[in-house]
């Protein structure tokens, strides 16, 4: 595949920052979002050596407050690709959450899908952010994802459950944007063992961020779309989304995307 230029969304969090060299071993150029000039050298250590394939840009997604200020960042970055790994990680108030795990990302969401040149947005998420059981779920699984849900998880969930929704209505109205809501589960920091369960997993797991990380850039690496949820597993990843994709797998089976597209589309 041709050299992309990506875009990353929250280059500083722990998935970023495992994420970036992969895509940079690609011959990619990576553009990572962060907020704070001292995380600079941070993103830069990614990549042994050479690093001129990274450029920092200093942004704070809480000040994205409309599409505008998200069509900035886009048309001063010029990607092919966007990814979204970024949120308020449950720091302060509730309105903080609304506003950069909903508000913000919605509107990169929505610049990016008015962006002829962007064909791929992946958005990371978790695999409870669905209003319906999965119908691969048990009811106990369901019920133990509603009580996280609107537990320790509020309000959260109901913040990346708009996001998915969005990305995943405005990609039904521009069908050349491939759209991948990818739902790690419990994210650990454990050695990475290349290893996944991808698509219609259970409920409730864990998975190395660096899997995460690794799936990311092996999906952003084909033609990949819809949600897919991750746990740890037994599969390779190279052969688990070479599967999904040549199954046609899309966890957002059993949700409305009707309603998705006439609420966001």
């Amino acid at each position: 595949m041709a050299s992309k230029r990506v875009l990353l969304l929250g280059g500083h969090g722990k998935v970023s920052l495992l994420l970036t060299p992969h895509l940079v071993a690609r011959s990619w150029h990576v553009t990572s979002v962060i907020r704070d000039p001292t995380q600079t050298d941070d993103i830069l250590s990614t990549v042994k050596g050479d690093s001129s394939n990274i450029d920092v840009l200093v942004s704070s997604l809480e000040d994205v407050k409309s599409k505008g200020d998200a069509q900035q960042v886009i048309d001063k970055v010029k990607p092919d690709y966007v990814v979204w790994s970024a949120g308020a990680g449950g720091k302060g108030a509730p309105s903080r959450t609304q506003a950069v795990d909903r508000d913000a990302c919605i509107y990169f969401i929505q610049a990016a899908a008015d962006t002829a040149s962007i064909s791929k947005f992946l958005l990371v998420s978790y695999p409870g952010s669905r209003r319906t059981k999965a119908p691969w779920w048990t009811e106990e699984e369901w019920v133990g994802t509603q009580e996280v849900n609107n537990g320790v998880l509020k309000p959260y969930y109901p913040a990346k459950l708009a996001s998915d929704e969005c990305l995943t209505a405005v990609a039904s109205r521009r069908k050349d944007l491939h759209a991948i809501v990818l739902r790690p589960g419990y994210l650990t920091d454990d050695e990475a063992i290349g290893k996944v369960s991808l698509g219609k997993t259970k409920a409730r797991g864990r998975v190395a961020r660096g899997d995460v990380a690794a799936v990311a850039a092996e999906l952003l690496d084909s033609d990949a779309r819809g949600w897919l949820d991750l746990l740890q597993g037994e599969e390779d990843i190279a052969d688990a989304v070479r599967r999904v994709i040549k199954e046609k797998v899309d966890c957002v089976e059993g949700e409305d995307v009707e309603s998705m597209v006439q609420q966001y589309a």
